[in-house]
């Protein structure tokens, strides 16, 4: 028998998450209509287990649980069970994160929710052991109290569920208020912010620590804004710990995901694209100001990582994929980690060099083993000296690549795509590398002929399978990354994708009710509620990113309409500052770009050397517009109309309604944006 009721429906899958739980004995089906009705036809709850493909402590409960005869028998027993991907659907995902926390437990992953037939939440947790440990009781306890008490205690079910509804409902409730955040507010949470930074070691102090990109994002901008150099400094102090601690692969390129200590040491290894992405834009942006060959170096091997390891190809087309995994061969750290032995048997007489550079010592750094890092010896060698330790590098990467590599979720993430897009065309153009515009629109390619069913968008890509509705998020990541295209290449194609973009933001997406736009468009059916916030969090949220692209639509085409609506925004989530005025610094450093522009216009023939000087200029909330020869800025551009004579190339730099009188000296406009 091969039905619902008595088999693992995961192989119908594409998501590479799922996959894995294929073999299972447990008898999982994916979100939908098929699962609820199942558990309302047999009178059972749903056991929902969220996670994804590069979670360690979701292969830890797989193995001990999932993978258990026993314990599988006990799911399929009282549960109908169903396995989420939580990168396919971040709004599942989301309302059960927030009914987690609104139970007082920590969120994170594995997740694991009990909800009625209708999908409501009553009760859940994070990872269970297989017996009693760590404080936390054993799954099939778990599994055998949760099944009685929904058998026995409706009412009780009952209580929690509209309890959680209650709540989540009035998560979603933002709070409006002005349309304009005050600088001194904005000031007093930036200010917050620097105070809890780490002074040694970067970061916000304690462990893990995370990168927290859009903190150190509003933190650097509000630096700039108040020319408060020790603000500026904790950023660049950070961004130099993270570059030479263990969290950075040494040999490979690119970051890990977090670190499990205080001192960037140990990281969860898997490598997400996100933080990747907003990584190698805060890089550029330090690399601008200070000129630290250490960030061009991270951002240029970051992005070889990227184009090596990354790449899911269709067509002529290539875009990212989401992550590599933490384990391989059933190890955290496996693939990555060396110890003494290995690196004088490989590096021979230039092992001594290469060992007290990054900090290899016979016991190791963790479990043992060691975890490359350059914490110790953060001076650098002179030529000779750097040019050993990378040809030493060189060496062990090379035997690495011998090595059972992690795993890789395949899937294409529209929202991701978009981050990394922006983030790869923008370095492109401030380290003047061409071969990385043409992967940003190569990839952006993909997404616009690979990720469109119906006309729509989709979330996800993977195998040639289009699955999902695409979020609020994914619009958002892409119109700015489209924006940011079309600054770096003057192709007003792009332009034009973002404007539809935002129309269908607008037309699916937008709470007319209570402002704000929701996580999921207004055709989604398989919500329990429409998720609405402005909180960042790993990723920046798409009501705060919205304000960037509602900005730069605004900038780039001189519409009213798109500085009406992120005025708007801005005055939907504002009210929220006296509930929570740390959580939304994308939406702030939204208003930067919104009120602070410097907008340089770029006009007639042979101007690249003036583009090129325009894209060095360290300026956080620059919008750069290059025109065609026959095309003219657009109405409301403060320098509209405005020519060098006998039509020569000329550049504007523009603040406010203020503009420059023609620059045609590249150096000269390189030092109108330094002023």
């Amino acid at each position: 028998m091969n039905d619902a009721t008595s088999a693992n429906l995961l192989g119908r899958e594409s998501s590479p998450y799922l996959l894995q739980h294929k073999d299972n004995p447990v008898h999982w089906m994916a979100w939908g209509p098929d699962a609820f009705a199942r558990a309302k036809r047999e009178g059972k709850a749903i056991l929902l287990s969220v996670g994804y493909a590069a979670c360690h402590w979701c292969h830890v409960m797989a193995h001990e649980s999932f993978e258990d005869a026993e314990t599988a028998a006990l799911m399929n027993r009282l549960f109908v069970n169903v396995k989420v991907d939580r990168e396919e659907r971040p709004d599942v995902d989301a309302i059960y994160q927030n009914a987690l926390a609104l139970l007082g437990e920590h969120g994170g992953w594995p997740l694991t929710m009990f909800l009625t037939p209708e999908g409501e939440p009553f009760w859940g947790g994070t990872y269970f052991p297989p017996e009693d440990r760590y404080g936390r009781p054993g799954f099939p306890r778990v599994l055998e109290r949760i099944s009685a008490i929904y058998a026995t205690e409706g009412e009780k079910v009952r209580s929690n569920v509209d309890a959680l509804k209650t709540a989540l409902a009035q998560l979603g409730e933002n709070r409006s208020g002005e349309r304009r955040i005050a600088p001194a507010i904005v000031e007093r949470v930036a200010q917050h912010y620097f105070g809890h930074v780490d002074r040694e070691h970067g970061g916000l102090s304690g462990a893990p620590k995370f990168p927290q990109c859009a903190v150190f994002e509003l933190l650097w901008r509000q630096a700039r804004r108040s020319k408060d150099a020790d603000m500026k400094n904790a950023v660049l102090l950070t961004l130099d710990r993270m570059c030479d601690g263990g969290i950075y692969d040494h040999l490979g390129g690119g970051f890990a995901r977090y670190s499990t200590d205080a001192t960037w040491l140990v990281p969860h290894f898997e490598k997400m694209l996100y933080d990747n992405a907003q990584l190698v834009d805060l890089l550029a942006s330090a690399w601008q100001e200070t000129k630290n060959p250490l960030y061009a170096e991270r951002v240029a091997e970051t992005v070889e990582w990227l184009l090596r390891e990354m790449r899911v190809e269709a067509g002529n087309a290539a875009a990212y994929a989401g992550t590599l995994d933490a384990d391989s061969e059933g190890e955290e750290g496996k693939f990555y980690v060396w110890t003494a032995d290995e690196i004088d048997r490989l590096l021979g007489t230039e092992a001594a060099l290469f060992k007290r550079a990054y900090d290899v010592a016979p016991a190791g750094n963790w479990e043992g083993h060691t975890i490359l890092n350059r914490r110790c010896t953060l001076k650098r060698l002179d030529a000779a000296g750097e040019a050993k330790l990378a040809a030493a590098r060189a060496v062990l990467f090379h035997e690495r690549e011998k090595r059972i590599r992690p795993g890789r979720d395949d899937k294409v993430l529209a929202d991701w795509n978009g981050l990394m897009i922006a983030a790869l065309a923008r370095a492109a153009m401030v380290f003047e590398k061409p071969a990385w515009l043409a992967a940003a629109r190569a990839a952006f390619a993909f997404v616009c002929e690979h990720m469109t069913e119906a006309g729509r968008l989709k979330h996800s890509w993977c195998g040639g399978r289009l699955a999902h509705p695409a979020t609020l998020d994914d619009h958002v990541c892409l119109a700015r990354a489209a924006l940011m295209l079309y600054q770096t290449t003057g192709d007003t194609a792009y332009l034009a994708k973002a404007e539809a973009w935002a129309d269908t933001i607008e037309a699916h997406y937008r709470d007319a009710a209570r402002g704000g736009y929701f996580m999921s468009a207004d055709d989604v059916t398989d919500v329990i509620l429409r998720h609405k916030t402005v909180h960042d969090h790993a990723t920046p949220s798409g009501n705060g990113l919205l304000v960037h692209v509602f900005a730069l639509l605004f900038h780039l085409t001189g519409k009213p309409v798109y500085r009406e609506r992120a005025e708007a925004l801005i005055a939907a989530f504002s009210g929220e500052l006296e509930r929570n005025a740390l959580a939304m610094p994308v939406l702030m450093t939204g208003q930067f770009l919104l009120e602070d522009a410097v907008q340089v216009a770029v006009t007639g023939p042979n101007a690249d050397a003036l583009f090129r000087a325009a894209w060095s200029a360290p300026q956080p909330n620059i919008v750069i517009q290059r025109i065609a020869e026959t095309a003219a800025l657009p109405d409301g551009h403060p320098a509209r109309g405005k020519a060098a004579s006998g039509g020569s190339a000329a550049a504007f730099v523009c603040r406010g309604p203020v503009c420059s009188l023609p620059l045609t000296d590249p150096a000269a406009l390189a030092a109108e944006l330094a002023r």
